[in-house]
């Protein structure tokens, strides 16, 4: 069937689902979505917080593992890795027939790990051992912290999805983890071709704040500032793709290609329309180039199938990007510190969500258990 979905990725932009529940695995939907042309799925804190608490499906285990004694860190633990192992099973012939390049699933460790280098590197570690299958990404935050868990999980030739990318100097330093990291991974013998990277570039939310900014100065006058409405994320992305081509393209990377190293592909991520004026595939159409990856949400795939143009347009409108930035800077309006605010956001949303999911499973086992007599 060709599709919207398989054109994009006969373009070389995979397309992954950005979601999972046990329902989407037992009913044949992801199967059906792999067959559609989806080639990977990204769970973070807040979807499986929706997942587990707004379905009974989970019911039978959660009363399962309390019975067990589990505490309720270990049921979520349980409860995540069935499904992410589910999925990474169904995208196994995926990773099979693209020689380990594609058919990934992601599980992010601890979000209040965030800024503990040695506790993420301890809790990626245990799940990738947990789940023993060479299809999954660890999640590791894209933060001070993260980047020395980076370069020591890549070395020990364990897939990291970076996330929580914002900013293009925090992004640079990622690159540079991650060729520390295959830089270590050669030095254990084993083939570079069997490690695996994406760099989660946050986009919409870069719009969210950065047009808040915006607002409060168009209100105080200044009415000049309306054309930059919707700029800002778009923008970002297409300078990061730039910094992934110098050194993906370019000599840096040339021996480790030769060795078989797989460049670390830049995912767009959060590419939802927050602002309903806005098109629903916002986020979709701009971005779209070779090795690179879109992870999006059910609701977007559904505009990616109805609105998305399939064309090469990540290169599309760099001189054009760039000089925003330099007008943005000019303006006074800090993308920096636009960027240091998402990052600091991000990380205590996920820690929310990751908090109420854990509030969530021990509410549902006590009442669980309380109906069953125990």
């Amino acid at each position: 069937m060709w599709n919207q979905i398989r054109q994009i990725s006969a373009l070389g932009q995979a397309i992954w689902l950005d979601f999972i529940s046990r329902d989407l695995l037992q009913s044949g939907a992801l199967s059906k979505l792999v067959d559609e042309g989806i080639t990977g799925v990204t769970s973070n804190p807040t979807i499986f917080q929706k997942s587990i608490a707004g379905s009974a499906t989970y019911d039978d285990d959660i009363r399962r593992l309390a019975r067990q004694g589990q505490s309720t860190a270990q049921v979520y633990e349980a409860l995540a890795v069935a499904d992410v192992g589910a999925a990474a099973d169904i995208l196994r012939p995926v990773y099979n027939e693209t020689h380990g390049r594609d058919g990934f699933v992601s599980i992010e460790v601890n979000p209040k790990l965030a800024l503990d280098t040695p506790a993420t590197i301890a809790e990626a570690r245990h799940l990738y051992r947990t789940l023993n299958r060479p299809n999954v990404m660890i999640k590791v935050p894209g933060t001070e912290a993260g980047l020395p868990a980076i370069s020591t999980l890549i070395g020990e030739g364990i897939n990291v999805n970076v996330t929580l990318i914002f900013a293009i100097r925090m992004y640079e330093k990622v690159i540079e983890a991650y060729l520390e990291g295959l830089q270590r991974f050669r030095q254990t013998g084993r083939p570079l071709g069997l490690v695996s990277s994406v760099a989660s570039f946050f986009v919409s939310r870069v719009d969210t704040l950065a047009d808040k900014v915006l607002e409060h100065r168009i209100k105080h006058g200044e009415q000049h500032l309306e054309p930059l409405y919707g700029l800002a994320a778009v923008a970002n992305a297409k300078i990061a793709y730039a910094r992934y081509k110098a050194v993906f393209e370019g000599p840096r990377f040339e021996e480790f290609r030769a060795e078989g190293a797989r460049p670390q592909r830049p995912l767009w991520a959060s590419t939802s329309t927050k602002n309903p004026s806005y098109s629903p595939t916002k986020y979709i159409d701009p971005l779209i180039g070779v090795n690179t990856v879109n992870t999006v949400p059910p609701q977007t795939l559904d505009a990616i199938r109805e609105h998305a143009v399939a064309a090469q347009t990540i290169e599309d409108g760099l001189e054009q990007a760039e000089a925003l930035m330099t007008q943005f800077a000019g303006l006074q309006i800090d993308m920096d510190w636009i960027t240091a605010c998402l990052l600091e956001e991000g990380v205590q949303a996920f820690t929310d969500s990751f908090d109420k999911l854990l509030a969530d499973i021990d509410a549902k086992r006590a009442k669980l258990q309380q109906m069953a007599g125990v």
